[in-house]
């Protein structure tokens, strides 16, 4: 956990939107790094403003109905942890009023959003932070020194796939008119964004998808263990709407110099254990990663590696480590990158890529359905 840096004062950081990231991740660990002190929350919602004004304390911290309100001279920082619509249009109001950004993902949901973010990142003259924890986790870590072994990286294999973690079933997360879209806006962006260090600035060109919604609406494949089930409607007064997302997508992927990237993200599925499994293959070996990323209880019992090389499989040992402490060493890198003024628009650079590509996965996916159901008339 880091300290602020000599005669440097903790980060002024305000929390914008009360759900459950920001209760569970964001807060807690906010409270406990000396390199930061929040000093506001932000939610439109009531309850949620005193929920946490119970929690924290009024007197020790302003709850606040808007972002509005918030002083750009009195806050460094703001970690915008809204539902997925609100990303942008909260993100870029912060932005152009000259208060730096850390943004939960996805980012955007739009192409067209990522260029809104780019404008009020440049118009505000503030810092857009944003990155999936996984980056930091200690085997993903080592997985990335390993694949510095492996020669040129030509495939690199990415899956998520919980037995049962549909997030708040009929609520936001499940509308995708709120959401941006399902498993593949939720957990695929966390695995895009673990490719980055992979294939560096390759953009992808070429794109093959397929969704489904096989488990969505079965009571027994929600994320019970989120504790939010059913609160998303309530959260943002509607009555809740259609389930109209894909609890599975897959896609086969091609960068524009010629490496090949598979996906696959599911909220649930027939497995017994929610399963992370990332696979390089290399000029000169390959290496697999096999674990569980996220909060999940229903998760492998360890991390595995392993880097093959001319037939012989070896393990690599991985750091056990408790669950969630890729948020902490996040926060911890935070600091150095809200300095560092070389950061500007590095983060938009990578968003462009990521949405790119999740749009192109449901392009590809909308033109089959529209196949299927042509033929079918």
């Amino acid at each position: 956990m880091s300290a602020p840096s000599i005669g440097e004062p903790p980060i002024r950081t305000a929390v914008v939107g009360l759900g459950w990231a920001a209760r569970s991740i964001w807060l807690p660990r906010l409270r406990h790094n000396p390199a930061f002190t929040v000093t506001a929350a932000v939610d439109p919602d009531e309850r949620g403003r005193a929920a946490v004004a119970e929690a924290e304390g009024m007197d020790r911290l302003p709850v606040l109905a808007a972002v509005h309100d918030l002083d750009p001279a009195e806050v460094d920082l703001a970690v915008v942890a809204v539902p997925n619509h609100l990303h942008c249009a909260v993100a870029a109001e912060l932005l152009a009023k000259g208060i730096p950004v850390f943004l939960e993902k996805p980012v955007c949901l739009t192409s067209e959003e990522a260029e809104r973010l780019a404008e009020a990142e440049r118009s505000g003259g503030a810092m857009l932070l944003a990155g999936s924890a996984a980056r930091y986790r200690a085997d993903v870590r080592g997985l990335y020194r390993i694949a510095a072994r492996l020669g040129h990286i030509r495939h690199v294999e990415l899956a998520w796939v919980r037995s049962r973690g549909v997030p708040d079933r009929g609520g936001w997360f499940t509308q995708r008119s709120l959401a941006g879209g399902g498993a593949l806006v939720d957990l695929g962006w966390h695995l895009f964004d673990i490719a980055v260090p992979l294939l560096g600035t390759a953009a992808f060109r070429h794109a093959i998808g397929t969704v489904s919604s096989d488990f969505i609406v079965q009571r027994s494949s929600r994320a019970a263990w989120r504790g939010d089930d059913g609160d998303g409607p309530a959260l943002l007064g509607a009555d809740g709407g259609a389930t109209d997302v894909e609890d599975t997508a897959r896609g086969f992927l091609i960068t524009d110099d010629g490496r090949s990237v598979v996906l696959h993200a599911s909220w649930a599925s027939h497995e017994e254990l929610d399963t992370t499994r990332v696979t390089i293959d290399g000029s000169a070996g390959s290496a697999t990663l096999r674990c569980t990323f996220g909060f999940s209880p229903n998760r492998l019992k360890k991390s595995t590696l392993t880097r093959t090389v001319d037939g012989t499989t070896r393990p690599v040992a991985v750091p056990t480590e408790p669950v969630g402490t890729e948020y902490d060493r996040q926060l911890d890198m935070l600091p150095a990158q809200l300095r560092d003024p070389a950061g500007r628009g590095r983060v938009i650079d990578e968003v462009r890529r990521t949405i790119g590509a999740i749009e192109r996965v449901y392009a590809s996916a909308r033109i089959h359905r529209e196949v299927r159901e042509s033929a079918s008339v």
